[in-house]
């Protein structure tokens, strides 16, 4: 990716020289300003999800939810370790707030545990499941579209609601089925 980016910016840069020397520091400038500011504007949006998380986990919410998540969590992951169960369901809990970088601890101790005991199906599940990106409010996009001056930054939410609900049921029908083969072949092999 970094080769990517180097080319890219090298192919611009020499594009911008040619054509108008005398724009280049101006224009590299604006956009590292611009760059600056969008960053300060998602750290805002961040810290103030992150504060939602804390207090939601303090008030109970993200208990209360990852309770209410465990038991489909523990039927979609096929496992009964309590611990990995917890941490599942925080993760995925959490993801459905649009906190998805607040659910990465929680995710990859889940995973962790997961593949302690030898669950690869519970690993894949999982993986499929946080990739499928199902949010209930997806803060960073809107932030974003905010930031760049959308006139309705939230016009968005139902066609990614859509997408994300039609990944998820995708990823785990694919999951389901890659399992469900790859145990028919083992019963065949034996």
């Amino acid at each position: 990716m970094n080769i990517l980016f180097v080319a890219v910016f090298a192919a611009s840069s020499s594009a911008l020289l040619f054509k108008d020397a005398a724009a280049f520091l101006p224009a590299l400038l604006a956009g590292a300003g611009k760059g600056v500011a969008l960053g300060l504007q998602l750290a805002a949006v961040w810290a103030v999800w992150l504060g939602f998380l804390h207090v939601a986990e303090d008030a109970g919410i993200l208990r209360g939810l990852s309770r209410a998540v465990r038991p489909l969590t523990g039927r979609l992951l096929r496992t009964k370790n309590e611990a990995a169960l917890g941490q599942a369901a925080v993760n995925l809990s959490a993801n459905l707030l649009g906190m998805g970088g607040a659910a990465t601890p929680a995710g990859t101790q889940a995973m962790r545990l997961l593949g302690e005991e030898g669950n690869a199906f519970g690993e894949a599940m999982l993986f499929v499941i946080g990739c499928a990106g199902v949010q209930i409010f997806p803060s960073s996009v809107i932030a974003l579209r905010a930031a760049a001056g959308a006139a309705d930054p939230y016009d968005v939410y139902l066609p990614i609601l859509l997408a994300s609900l039609c990944a998820l049921v995708i990823g785990v029908s694919l999951v389901l089925l890659a399992y469900a083969l790859k145990k028919r072949l083992r019963k065949k092999g034996a």
